[in-house]
Parts: structure tokens; C-alpha cells; sequence
């Protein structure tokens, strides 16, 4: 069964490079789904079925950790894996963020096979992506 995945950052073009990278690199993905904030993810997992968060940290309205601990404390989204993807390298916040029940880290800049094996076990992926190969690993985001 394909995943749907939410991407939540603040910046459009990084929601959009990310997007472009989950369907190149071989993982089994449904819908993508986009959010700017929090309050926006929370919408979005209220409106539809999703599989994997992919979440910034660094955002207006409602943060990363915010959104990872109201996650966390609703008994209908607290299962859902949430994977960080910023460009904080504070060693504090992740260890904040894993404690609060993240499931994953990737620091951006990224490469699509970065995403790709940060993901993979949520999501499952073709053969390629099981592999680990793909043409798509020259490229950085």
C-alpha cells in the first residue's frame, strides 16, 4: 500500500524540492501532501489519511517541537511517524524532538538518498529504492 506523506515547512520552494525528490527515489508514495506550519499540518492530517510526517523545526505560528508534542498527545495521530528535516544542528533540540517521540532526522542540505533511507522503513520502496541505488544520488537538496 503506497503511503501518503505530509511535508510541512515554511518555505514553498523547500516543499516543492522535497516533493520532486520523494517521487524520484523509489519509495512506495501515494499523495504528498503540503502544510506551512503546524496549526496547517494538523489540518492536513485531520482532512486526510497519512502514513509519514516529514516536519522543519523552524517555523511560524506553530514550530517543530510543538507540533511533534500536540502529535503526541492526540490518541489518534500519536502513531504516525513524524521524521525531521531542518537545517538545526542544535544536538539539544533533536534530543528534545526525539524525547517528544520524533521517529527520525535528516539535516538539510539533504540528498534524495538521504530521504530515501530515513523513510524506508515507514514507507517500503521499490526495488531500487531497497537497493539503494538510484540516478537520483548526484543530486543534493
Amino acid at each position: 500500500m503506497a503511503a501518503n506523506i505530509l511535508v510541512v515547512d515554511d518555505s514553498g520552494t523547500m516543499r516543492s524540492m522535497i516533493k520532486r525528490t520523494l517521487s524520484i527515489c523509489g519509495l512506495d508514495i501515494g499523495e504528498v501532501y503540503e502544510a506551512g506550519n503546524g496549526i496547517e499540518a494538523l489540518a492536513q492530517m485531520a482532512a486526510h489519511e497519512i502514513h509519514v510526517v516529514l516536519l522543519d523545526i523552524n517555523m511560524p505560528v506553530m514550530n517543530g517541537v510543538q507540533f511533534v508534542e500536540r502529535v503526541r498527545d492526540d490518541e489518534h495521530l500519536r502513531n504516525i511517524p513524524v521524521v525531521i528535516a531542518s537545517t538545526e544542528g542544535s544536538e539539544t533540540r533533536i534530543a528534545e524532538l526525539m524525547a517528544a517521540g520524533a521517529r527520525g532526522y535528516i539535516r538539510k542540505p539533504f540528498r534524495p538518498e538521504q530521504i530515501r533511507d530515513v523513510l524506508l522503513p515507514f514507507v517500503g520502496g521499490t526495488e531500487t529504492a531497497a537497493a539503494g541505488t538510484s540516478e537520483s544520488d548526484e543530486m543534493a537538496f
